[in-house]
């Protein structure tokens, strides 16, 4: 199966102050608020929900299709995820705009002040999934990931008029979506992921009831976190898969995209949908584990170990053709 995945690419840029930012903040003062905070440290890391998604499905063992807009600066980017496997021919990258970037400083308490620069992502609605197309084959399926919101409708326009089977994973964008965009996200996608929270604010932003979207998509999957996540599908229960347990959480960014790129990894060789999201929440964990959203390894044996463990040796039977062929 081939795969294209559409979406953001950006890089953040994490400091730590290790004051309080309460400290800074005086009650009576805070219509003339001009601040700075010394940080001790800075982070800098690759990131961007398509990019996330696409580098895990390369480590899975796909040659996944990266359709997302970057800036000037982008070609130290391009050439790690070019290394990781994932084909960004079809990136388009601004002349002007530097790639999206979230700049974001913690202080002792944890608390966060922070910034989104879309930057080119804006230049992603220019975009021509036909292009794509002529350049590496009509795919298999489309993820549409977050992005710049016209591009997510450009994007799901042209899977419906080119015939061509998607993803639907508005996640933060539903903030920014009317009713009547959010229902063109969703209907006819073959599957749509969603949190615990967005899943609520998607009924809210549609008008439909749960039974109202399942009727209109192949099956919805939704995260719960530390509790799991579930798939269901209409005139279905609903299937539950728990979470895998660690003891060595290191940091939560990225888990949601790598239980995509599981999901999908596993979907792409026509495994069951229980399965696939079983390989999605071991993957999920393996990133949880790690400082960043791209800097994780697979090594097949630990991966499948793990759904061993966590799933027993029918599901650990079923995903070991797909792990043993990775290197």
């Amino acid at each position: 199966m081939r795969i294209t995945v559409t979406g953001s690419i950006a890089t953040d840029h994490l400091t730590v102050f290790p004051g309080r930012f309460r400290d800074q903040l005086l009650p009576d003062r805070l219509d003339h608020v001009s601040l700075s905070f010394l940080a001790d440290t800075l982070d800098v890391r690759r990131g961007g929900a398509a990019a996330n998604i696409a580098t895990g499905l390369a480590r899975l063992g796909q040659r996944p299709v990266l359709v997302g807009a970057a800036g000037k600066d982008f070609a130290e980017y391009a050439a790690w995820l070019e290394s990781a496997g994932v084909d960004t021919g079809s990136v388009r990258v601004s002349e002007t705009l530097h790639t999206a970037r979230f700049l974001c400083t913690t202080d002792a308490d944890h608390r966060q002040i922070a910034t989104f620069y879309a930057g080119a992502m804006a230049e992603a609605r220019h975009i021509s999934l036909a292009a794509v197309a002529r350049r590496v084959g009509t795919p298999d399926l489309v993820v549409v990931a977050p992005n710049d919101s016209a591009a997510m409708l450009r994007h799901t326009a042209e899977c419906r008029a080119l015939g061509i089977s998607f993803v639907a994973d508005p996640s933060q964008q539903l903030a920014w979506l009317d009713r009547e965009e959010t229902r063109r996200l969703v209907v006819g996608a073959r599957y749509l992921f969603t949190n615990a929270y967005e899943a609520a604010f998607l009924l809210e932003r549609t008008g439909w009831t749960r039974d109202e979207v399942l009727t209109r998509v192949g099956a919805w999957i939704t995260t719960h976190g530390a509790d799991g996540a579930e798939i269901a599908r209409q005139g279905e229960p609903a299937e539950r898969v728990p979470a895998l347990r660690t003891p060595d959480a290191v940091d939560p960014a990225g888990v949601g995209d790598a239980l995509r790129s599981g999901f999908l990894a596993a979907v792409a060789r026509n495994l069951p949908p229980g399965t696939a999201l079983r390989l999605g929440c071991a993957l999920a964990t393996i990133v949880l584990e790690s400082a960043g959203t791209q800097e994780y390894k697979v090594v097949p044996t630990d991966l499948l170990s793990r759904v061993l463990d966590a799933y027993g040796p029918g599901e650990a039977a079923a995903l070991e053709p797909l792990l043993g062929e990775l290197p």
